[in-house]
């Protein structure tokens, strides 16, 4: 599935079960949410602390959740997410071309 096609994707569900997108700022809290759960997991996961029994341990499921509201906000804002990241790729490029091949702390 490409980018563009996800995009509609998200349209045609919220469009077809979700009645109407929510406000860009209720979704972007959403979007805190859902970050809030993906750290969550990361840190069972990778760091320190322990799943409490019956918790989600799904990262593929709290990462997706992520992507879902962040494509419903691009959409709402009229972002083509392609295009976006085609030019945030770029960008990254020229700036950072040498930057962290040249970064001695990435060796140790």
């Amino acid at each position: 599935m490409t980018i563009s096609e996800m995009q509609n994707k998200v349209d045609d569900w919220i469009k077809e079960y979700g009645v109407r997108y929510f406000s860009p700022l209720t979704n972007m809290a959403i979007l805190t949410e859902e970050v809030g759960e993906l750290a969550r997991i990361m840190a069972r996961k990778f760091g320190d602390q322990s799943f409490k029994e019956g918790e989600n341990q799904s990262l593929e499921d709290e990462i997706a959740d992520v992507l879902w509201v962040l494509t419903a906000i691009a959409n709402q804002c009229n972002v083509d997410m392609e295009k976006a990241f085609e030019q945030n790729l770029q960008k990254k490029i020229n700036r950072d071309k040498e930057r962290h091949i040249n970064n001695t702390k990435l060796y140790e």
